[in-house]
């Protein structure tokens, strides 16, 4: 398959990588756009990485600041104790505030999804707007389906090199829809080696804790002081029922956009749709 010239374009927008500290524990963020300008930020879904959003954010960065962070737990970020929405949202905020005093907005895709509610009902009056992309509200994720349904235990397998690894990554749940440019880009973000008891070899940089906490009830969503929207994909996991569940209990007057022809990751295997959707949002947004 051809590599289009938008996708190349936002790869070679090198980000900054950079780094704070919530509760003692090291966040890393990715940082597209000028310093100053309105803040965007990318919040991925369980098991995923910063860089799902590495030929997204630099198209939302022509007028924005645009910071996609790796939750604790995942990427290059630390480790916690325990999981909490709460605990994520709160490092989504710090995130923003260390950029800027400036309300912000946030687009979190699937359990990022539920990520950017628990914000935006936690600390909407200090944020512009939210929108969920796909997030199945009272399912438990599909990475933590997935991962629970294959193992007994949260162990982490070791592969012997990287292209073994890369090679075996599938999305959760799998798609044969999703581009595979984009998923051997993502794919080789997904994976470090390591050093343990058990020996040396390759293996996946989140950690599996996270799928203890990784689903979110209809009694979790409340309305907000900020704008919200939300997003599904018309093959996605966020069915009509959920998504009309979850839109009466943030008020009613919430837009809902069906990505067309689009399964549960969105960013894979409709991007341009979905950066449009995200850009008008933003257009919308920031004129209220």
């Amino acid at each position: 398959m051809t590599v289009p010239e938008w996708f190349t374009w936002a790869l070679d927008q090198k980000p900054q990588h950079l780094e704070i500290e919530v509760d003692d524990v090291p966040i890393a963020y990715r940082a597209w756009g000028e310093p100053g300008a309105p803040v965007v930020v990318l919040v991925h879904g369980g098991a995923a990485h910063s860089g799902w959003w590495d030929h997204v954010g630099p198209h939302l960065a022509v007028d924005h600041r645009v910071l996609a962070l790796d939750l604790s737990g995942h990427g290059d970020s630390g480790r916690r104790d325990a999981y909490t929405l709460e605990a994520w949202a709160r490092e989504v905020m710090a995130v923003a505030t260390s950029e800027t005093s400036a309300k912000p907005v946030v687009f979190g895709h699937s359990m990022g999804g539920f990520v950017a509610l628990t914000a935006a009902r936690e600390h909407g009056a200090d944020m512009l707007g939210a929108a969920a992309i796909d997030s199945p509200v009272k399912e438990v994720s599909a990475e933590a389906r997935s991962w629970r349904n294959d193992r007994a235990d949260l162990s982490m397998p070791l592969y012997p090199d990287a292209r073994t690894m890369v090679a075996r990554f599938r999305t959760l749940p799998e798609d044969p829809s999703c581009l595979p440019y984009i998923r051997d880009h993502i794919a080789r973000g997904s994976i470090h080696h390591v050093v343990r008891a058990d020996g040396s070899g390759w293996t996946w940089k989140f950690d599996p804790r996270v799928f203890l906490r990784s689903s979110m009830e209809p009694a979790d969503v409340a309305r907000s002081a900020c704008e919200v929207a939300l997003l599904r994909g018309e093959r996605g996991m966020a069915t009509t029922d959920i998504t009309e569940e979850i839109r009466s209990r943030l008020g009613g007057n919430v837009p809902v956009t069906v990505i067309p022809d689009s399964g549960h990751h969105i960013m894979l295997d409709q991007p341009t749709a979905l950066i449009a959707v995200l850009q008008t949002l933003l257009g919308q947004w920031r004129n209220r």
